[in-house]
């Protein structure tokens, strides 16, 4: 395929320059109605190609034209048999996946570190989650990936789920071994489904870890906007036919049910050009990315008071590969939390991080960055260094997370119970019917349908107590919590 055209893209353009009269929505008419100090900020050349679903423009639902062909390009880029884009980001791709495979009180196996719109899908498909935990890293304080063996204890004692879902690579770009894992899943003719958020580079360089794709998962929801170029909420959902364990027709039905009907083509066209630019110059622009990124973590871990892992932290059944580009730098032994070390880059550097925890920060090598941006980075972390380094004490690094707890219910009956609120402290023993993640180290403590214990309660209480962000129920407090009706017997 010629990976240089872009049919949405110059379709859109052509559109465009033709100038035409719209009676049709967006309202703003190629910016003439839109607020002045906006149109002036974004530019006519935006606003003129902010256009909906017309004829010469192909329709997402149903793609016939300049949509399928910008698809199929995408399809051949990512090595799978079908790509569909998504304008709700890879929450939306995510939410597809599950609701294609899994019907009312299906199983599907899951990691217990999964985002939210995992959970989401799950609610609302009616599925049951068997969940897998994941491995946990005791010295930097996070959570890699499921490993082989945990997946096949699953299946073992689960060969009748319907799916087996994978985050490939971690928030942090870890991977377990993604192929062998597939390939268990397949000899009990599950098909697997790959949380690809954080890998649309991985497909472009052999020095990074392996795709979805390439290992021959069934399906991969892969955020281009987040390291590959296209704009905040456009993604992809690569989808792989060759096991016969999928079906794409169903799954097109499943993405349009989901899908608003008033696409944003300025979404989808970024992802026509973010696929060209991918596919045309990924392996070099991935090339630089990682050369930067190895370049930093070499001098970051030669600062006082500061790690960034890098091939060193290989060799264990979740650690069986690792993006370079994704720099996580651990903090504990500056006295300070990464949390801390985030307002300190804003308020000195004014410098943003992708994520910061209890003992570490993210940052992100894309290929966006340059000698220059990398450079800020560094000096802001030697003056960080510099600082902390021997002032406050070290606090130990503990991690302790409760047992999974006994699942009741299935996550959707309790979402949507007759319920009723009651003070968390007097929850022990009750059904909860929403969800308490506790930061860090990520993990959701308590999903709906779930039997609260005490250890759950001692153990959330004690994060918030010491002002821990809490995330998940309707009082954020975390003094009331709503759980499961329970009905009281009448006698007559």
């Amino acid at each position: 395929m010629d990976h240089h055209r872009t049919p949405l893209f110059t379709a859109l353009t052509e559109h465009a320059a033709k100038n035409p009269v719209q009676f049709h929505i967006p309202g703003h008419k190629k910016g003439a109605g839109a607020d002045q100090e906006f149109r002036s900020f974004i530019g006519d050349q935006a606003l003129s190609i902010d256009l909906i679903n017309i004829a010469p423009l192909d329709d997402l639902h149903q793609p016939t034209g300049v949509i399928a062909e910008a698809q199929q390009l995408a399809a051949d880029a990512f090595g799978s048999d079908y790509t569909y884009f998504s304008v709700q980001g890879t929450s939306g791709a995510i939410i597809t996946m599950i609701m294609s495979v899994c019907s009312p009180g299906d199983k599907i196996i899951v990691p217990r570190n999964v985002h939210k719109s995992i959970m989401s899908a799950i609610i609302f498909a009616g599925a049951k989650p068997v969940f897998v935990s994941p491995a946990r890293d005791s010295n930097l304080g996070i959570d890699h990936g499921v490993t082989t063996r945990s997946v096949r204890r699953a299946l073992e004692k689960h060969p009748d789920a319907k799916a087996v879902l994978v985050i490939n690579p971690t928030y942090f770009g870890i991977c377990a071994d993604l192929k062998e894992i597939v390939d268990l899943a397949h000899s009990y003719e599950v098909p697997v489904l790959v949380d690809e958020a954080h890998g649309v580079l991985i497909h472009f360089h052999e020095g990074l870890p392996m795709s979805a794709m390439q290992a021959g998962a069934d399906m991969a929801a892969t955020s281009v906007h987040k390291l590959g170029g296209s704009m905040t909420q456009s993604s992809i959902l690569n989808v792989n036919t060759k096991n016969g364990l999928v079906n794409p027709y169903r799954i097109q039905t499943i993405f349009s049910m989901l899908t608003t009907t008033s696409t944003s083509y300025l979404l989808l066209a970024s992802l026509d050009t973010s696929r060209r630019n991918l596919a045309l110059n990924g392996h070099d622009i991935a090339e630089k990315a990682i050369e930067l990124a190895q370049d930093a973590r070499k001098e970051i871990n030669e600062m006082p008071g500061l790690y960034c892992f890098g091939e060193d932290i290989l060799g264990g059944e979740a650690t069986y590969s690792y993006d370079p580009t994704k720099l996580t730098i651990h903090v504990r032994h500056l006295g300070i939390t990464g949390y801390e070390t985030e307002n300190w880059l804003r308020d000195h550097y004014n410098l943003e991080v992708e994520l910061s925890d209890m003992y570490n920060i993210l940052c992100l090598v894309t290929p966006g960055d340059d000698k220059e941006t990398i450079d800020i980075l560094l000096q802001a972390l030697r003056d960080l260094s510099e600082q902390y380094y021997n002032v406050n004490e070290v606090q130990e690094l503990v991690v302790k997370i409760p047992e999974i707890p006994q699942l009741s219910l299935i996550p959707r009956d309790a979402f949507y119970g007759d319920t009723e609120i009651i003070p968390f402290k007097e929850s022990a023993g009750r059904i909860i019917a929403e969800f308490i993640y506790v930061y860090p180290p990520g993990i959701p403590i308590l999903l709906p349908g779930e039997v609260i214990s005490q250890d759950n309660i001692d153990y959330i209480r004690d994060h918030v107590d010491v002002g821990l962000p809490v995330k998940g129920p309707e009082d954020r407090s975390i003094h009331y919590v709503k759980v499961i009706k329970e009905e009281t017997a009448i006698f007559e």
